[in-house]
């Protein structure tokens, strides 16, 4: 691993109009988790949850009819104000990680998504754009 490896970190921050527990609650709810954790045109066919600390997570994303899984673990679950979680996939490091914060504010909660760790700027870029329209989707369900 390179320092650069090591040192890449994207966030991506939007406010929702929607109560912290709501949004926080969206991330550990797989039936919630179908409808936002799918970045552009992609869908999610399953989705799989095992909400506490230590436990593991899925999401199937199908991209263009194959199948993507998106797995990580529980590092910590705060409710409603941080979750932390690895982020393991096709396109990301196996320690690879995000932190989300729910700060309730003026207009809604203030949502930040922090990844750390990425194979190189291209996947950085790719994830910054994903995470971004997951957040969009996230804003339209809640």
């Amino acid at each position: 691993m390179t320092a650069t490896e090591k040192d890449l970190t994207l966030t991506v921050e939007r406010v929702i109009d929607a109560s912290p527990e709501k949004l926080f609650d969206a991330w550990l709810d797989p039936e919630t988790m179908k409808r936002f954790i799918c970045p552009f045109d992609t869908t999610v066919p399953t989705a799989f949850s095992d909400a506490h600390e230590g436990g593991r997570f899925e999401v199937m994303m199908r991209v263009n009819g194959k199948d993507l899984p998106h797995t990580g673990t529980y590092k910590l679950i705060d409710r409603p104000n941080r979750l932390v979680f690895t982020w393991e996939s096709h396109a990301s490091r196996d320690d690879s990680e995000v932190t989300l914060t729910f700060t309730p504010g003026t207009g809604g909660t203030h949502v930040k998504l922090t990844q750390v760790r990425f194979v190189g700027e291209d996947q950085r870029e790719g994830h910054r754009k994903g995470w971004t329209s997951i957040l969009e989707k996230l804003a339209a369900v809640a």
